[in-house]
């Protein structure tokens, strides 16, 4: 009578070996990456489609805003999910390993796809952005040298330096390029110490008299005014970017918590799967 001998089939511990699987990981990040470019690209083009610059045609500015928010959360739900999923999916499947820490791993998985992701994402739009801006500098400095000369004052300031300036008619020469360099960086010191200083303002109403022929009263009275405005549009725009990067953050916090929790969905798929 033959014995038949038990072959007892073992399994690794997998308590002490690495926590983080991270071919997983690097597969989900770039599909993450290149799902959130994807969809960028698509937002872009919608809201580019949207926008008008005519009156009462297109979408207005509000909705549009609104609009970008709102697609914005929605890009980082789908990306990052999609590449929580499959960093769960794909990760080696631990053994001998209590659940508990099985889901721990799981949703630290799907945080470091939401992690690598947003680096990888963050550096090529970085990179893009800064070869655009190269592109447009080399582009001005050539203009500037093919006109001979630049406009100092021809900046994010310029509009204000012109309305210092204007007359009733139209100059029939340019001003200096030195005096609207000076007023430029006169309302550019105002608008960050957020007060003009009495003694700038008094060489300013100098500047404006001499140049529009305004009297003092006159020309202080357009210092005031256009230096009230510019503070004004300072402060729109300050307050502006302040909003966006408040939904910046709820969006990237809706981007993890959306690849953590697929991650965990993944990885319970990926233990169902019945070896044979």
């Amino acid at each position: 009578m033959e014995n038949s001998a038990s072959t007892e089939i073992t399994f690794p511990n997998d308590s002490n070996s690495s926590g983080v699987s991270w071919g997983a990981v690097i597969a989900g990040a770039f599909v993450a990456a290149a799902l959130s470019l994807a969809l960028l690209a698509l937002g872009t083009g919608v809201g580019l489609s949207a926008a008008s610059p005519w009156a009462n045609v297109g979408a207005s500015s509000s909705a549009i805003g609104w609009t970008a928010v709102i697609w914005m959360i929605v890009m980082q739900f789908i990306a990052s999910s999609i590449g929580g999923y499959l960093a769960g999916r794909l990760r080696t499947k631990w053994v001998n390993i209590h659940t508990h820490e099985v889901y721990f791993r799981d949703t630290a998985h799907g945080f470091l796809v939401w992690a690598v992701g947003l680096v990888m994402t963050a550096a090529f739009l970085t990179s893009a952005a800064a070869s655009m801006i190269g592109g447009v500098a080399r582009s001005s400095a050539t203009m500037a040298v093919t006109s001979g000369s630049a406009q100092p004052g021809a900046g994010l300031n310029g509009y204000f330096v012109d309305s210092f300036l204007r007359t009733g008619s139209p100059h029939t020469t340019p001003i200096n390029d030195s005096v609207r360099g000076e007023i430029g960086l006169i309302l550019l010191h105002s608008l960050r110490e957020g007060t003009m200083s009495s003694s700038d303002k008094s060489y300013l109403s100098q500047i404006v008299a001499a140049q529009t022929g305004l009297d003092p009263n006159e020309a202080g009275d357009r210092v005031n005014t256009v230096y009230a405005r510019a503070q004004q549009a300072a402060d729109t725009t300050r307050k502006a970017i302040a909003h966006s990067m408040y939904w910046t953050f709820l969006a990237l916090l809706v981007g993890a918590f959306c690849a953590s929790f697929a991650a965990t969905f993944g990885g319970k798929q990926r233990d169902r799967v019945v070896v044979v």
